[in-house]
């Protein structure tokens, strides 16, 4: 099991999503940075730098997600969950 692994290798879901806020920000940087770097090749190429790299925060929240759950049933979730409350 891929999320067993990356759990076991002392990834967490924590670590998934900030790459995952991480990427969408090296995205926007590639597509400026292929605008002005590669001049003359046009937005074309710029357009897709950005999508390329774009597609990889769904892969890491979509980590961040199967690694969450694997925690929770694991018993090692970090981060503070508080149960619902019953209104009344």
């Amino acid at each position: 099991m891929v999320i067993k692994k990356l759990h076991d290798m002392g990834i967490r879901s924590e670590h998934a999503y900030i790459a995952g806020l991480a990427s969408i920000g090296f995205s926007v940087a590639a597509w400026m940075g292929s605008l002005k770097v590669e001049p003359g090749v046009g937005l074309d190429r710029a357009d897709r730098w950005g999508i390329f790299v774009g597609e990889w925060a769904p892969t890491f929240f979509g980590l961040g997600l199967a690694l969450s759950h694997y925690e929770q049933q694991d018993g090692t979730l970090t981060g503070s969950v508080h149960p619902l409350r019953a209104a009344g």
